[in-house]
């Protein structure tokens, strides 16, 4: 009763991918091997998780959470994401919120799609899931004279040390998944 499988809830009884049983199995393992997460990761499960290649031979797993478990995972975030990456060797791991983004209304409709539904609302969420333990501290849009864009998005230096390695992983998961260029930076104090 009790197997890696209870570990993943796929939308419309969809069956998992081996690499999702894969990571629902790390989830499964640590869920009876680390005392320390063990009553937190009791009553948690994933949706999916895919792997992005990041440059070379570097790899990112992005795990699928549900959006209502988010805060229950947000608590444990630093110490799961330490746990999955000693699994998955040499693999950063990176946590989002499934979210839904409903298109907009017809002309004449008095319907009213939430705030939170609309495309820009769910990039901006998605970005704070990424960088999770940094926070954003300031972003920048920057129009190029063809007509691209790049985002600049500003970390809070206090995390510097926790993800400065991963900033290169950041912008690979934002860009497959949102399809925007985005560069990831610190602020420079004066000193």
């Amino acid at each position: 009763m009790y197997s890696a499988a209870r570990k993943i809830q796929k939308d419309k009884d969809s069956e998992p991918t081996e690499f999702e049983l894969s990571v629902a199995q790390a989830f499964f393992d640590l869920e009876n091997t680390n005392p320390e997460i063990k009553s937190d990761l009791k009553d948690l499960h994933i949706n999916s998780a895919i792997q992005v290649d990041v440059s070379g031979a570097r790899k990112a797993v992005v795990v699928h959470v549900p959006y209502r478990l988010r805060k229950a995972f947000r608590k444990i975030h630093v110490r799961l994401v330490r746990e999955l990456e000693k699994k998955f060797s040499g693999k950063d791991v990176i946590l989002i919120a499934t979210r839904r983004i409903v298109r907009p209304p017809k002309k004449g409709s008095a319907v009213q799609r939430p705030r939170s539904r609309t495309l820009t609302a769910v990039h901006e969420a998605m970005l704070e899931d990424v960088v999770l333990p940094a926070e954003i501290v300031g972003k920048r849009i920057r129009y190029r004279l063809d007509g691209s864009k790049i985002m600049k998005i500003f970390l809070d230096p206090k995390e510097r040390n926790n993800t400065e390695y991963k900033l290169e992983t950041f912008a690979a998961v934002y860009r497959k998944l949102s399809g925007k260029d985005v560069v990831f930076e610190y602020p420079i104090t004066e000193a």
